[in-house]
């Protein structure tokens, strides 16, 4: 199938590892020029240049950390300056820790704000008018399944993440008319260091294994495993493409089932 990404330019943040690297990897693979902006500056070359000898595209590496605004400014300005006017916005960052309301700062709430929800909002500030303007774009916003069904333990990514459910939805309303499509995608359980991560931090909060943590969390799964990063890449990359023209609004899980809401 051909997604008709080959010469569009894509900018996606927390590229230098677990599931934005998987979506940079992917993009480019489908014929994009990728602009991959991350915090860890040595990591994010060394994929950058193995994407590049992978693919043969062109693939910017910009390190910026997305909850500094004007990081964030500079880095869009240099994708566009270097690729060319973004096509395709793909904002995705790392969670907060794990934390219960009894435990939970002032400052951390505010650090969760910052990282999941206003720094996406400040890419879309960045990157969605001058795709109103060409009358076509496409912004996938990744947040959690813990946005729709909030998770134990998890409560600054259940506030923050929910909070980007309705900034998107209230976005790919306005900009529907315009032809810029606006995705949410809910991940479940995938196999990254930042999952592991987290059932680290339950684990030693809860006094667990994490490897009994990691069984239990499996076995909640209906497909009876974690996700691997480029499935969740494969499902970004069609809504990034020229096949997802009628989709906008949506919030997609992407979870093996996991969710057990209906809506």
């Amino acid at each position: 199938m051909d997604l008709g990404l080959t010469g569009r330019v894509a900018l996606v943040t927390g590229a230098s590892s677990g599931l934005g690297l998987a979506i940079a990897q992917e993009l480019a693979a489908e014929g994009a020029a990728v602009a991959m902006v991350a915090r860890r500056t040595d990591l994010l070359q060394r994929e950058a240049a193995a994407l590049v000898a992978r693919t043969h595209h062109r693939v910017l590496p910009l390190a910026a950390d997305v909850t500094d605004a004007d990081a964030t400014a500079r880095a869009v300005d240099e994708a566009v300056a270097t690729l060319g006017p973004i096509d395709i916005l793909v904002a995705n960052a790392g969670g907060p820790p794990s934390t219960t309301f009894a435990t939970t700062t002032d400052a951390q709430y505010r650090a969760a704000l910052e990282l999941n929800l206003l720094a996406a909002i400040r890419l879309a500030q960045r990157c969605v008018p001058p795709m109103r303007e060409r009358r076509w774009g496409r912004v996938i916003f990744l947040t959690s399944m813990a946005a729709k069904q909030p998770q134990p333990g998890l409560l600054l990514s259940n506030m923050a993440r929910a909070g980007l459910l309705g900034f998107a939805k209230t976005l790919a309303t306005e900009c529907a008319p315009d032809g810029v499509l606006v995705n949410t995608v809910l991940p479940g359980h995938f196999e990254t260091a930042r999952a592991r991560e987290l059932a680290e931090m339950r684990a030693a909060r809860d006094g667990r294994p994490v490897d009994e943590l990691l069984a239990a969390r499996t076995q909640a799964i209906p497909v009876g495993r974690s996700g691997a990063p480029r499935e969740m890449a494969a499902v970004v990359a069609f809504l990034a493409s020229e096949r997802a023209s009628f989709v906008t609004g949506t919030a997609l899980q992407v979870d093996g089932g996991q969710i057990a809401s209906l809506l």
